[in-house]
């Protein structure tokens, strides 16, 4: 019988910087990616219900390794390198794109993509390079709108459905989903919850 998953009792396993040094490939795993500044690691903390499982940093672009974080023996949510704002020369930066593409499309026990995106900037180059290395792997996307506390429902509903429009076709297509999310109101987390339950195969708790 699988295990079953419970996000409060995720626990640090280890940073990999090449899909190389990754853990084995087995099981499941679904990754959160972003823009440095677009709330990845408080949308992972509050998923978790752990303040500083991932790290959290005023430094955009602190986050450079590939961390993954176990929930069962077999399931894993993994955490990718923030991108955006880092102060790193140009050809690192290259390398980083080239671990995150390898990762996303050829790690076998990767079931989805969480990405991260600034209700406010949704859709950034980043997050359209990202859409389209989970649609060259064929990768079911779930795409969080954080930071929908800095809007008024009106217009954040407005802008969920101005990226739904974006998107189009793909949405069916390449399965992308969206939703709202707030790491300071706690809303929106079980949504996530169950999209997370949805890809791991479980039933929502």
């Amino acid at each position: 019988m699988t295990e079953s998953i419970a996000f409060t009792k995720a626990q640090f396993m280890q940073s990999a910087p090449t899909l190389g040094e990754c853990p084995d490939d087995v099981g499941s795993e679904v990754a959160f990616a972003g823009r440095s500044n677009a709330g990845k690691s408080s949308a992972i903390n509050v998923l978790t219900r752990q303040g500083k499982l991932a790290r959290t940093s005023k430094t955009p672009g602190r986050t450079q390794l590939i961390n993954f974080f176990s929930l069962t023996d077999s399931s894993r949510l993994v955490d990718l390198p923030g991108y955006g704002y880092a102060k790193v020369p140009k050809a690192l930066k290259q390398r980083w794109d080239q671990h995150l593409a390898e990762y996303l499309q050829q790690r076998q026990s990767l079931k989805g993509l969480i990405l991260v995106m600034d209700v406010r900037h949704p859709l950034q180059d980043f997050d359209q390079q990202m859409l389209m290395w989970a649609a060259e792997s064929t990768m079911p996307v779930h795409i969080l709108l954080t930071k929908a506390d800095k809007l008024k429902r009106g217009p954040a509903l407005n802008t969920v459905q101005m990226v739904r429009r974006e998107l189009g076709s793909n949405l069916a297509e390449a399965s992308i989903t969206v939703q709202l999310f707030s790491a300071l109101k706690r809303t929106g987390v079980e949504e996530l919850e169950k999209q997370l339950f949805e890809w791991y195969g479980q039933e929502a708790a």
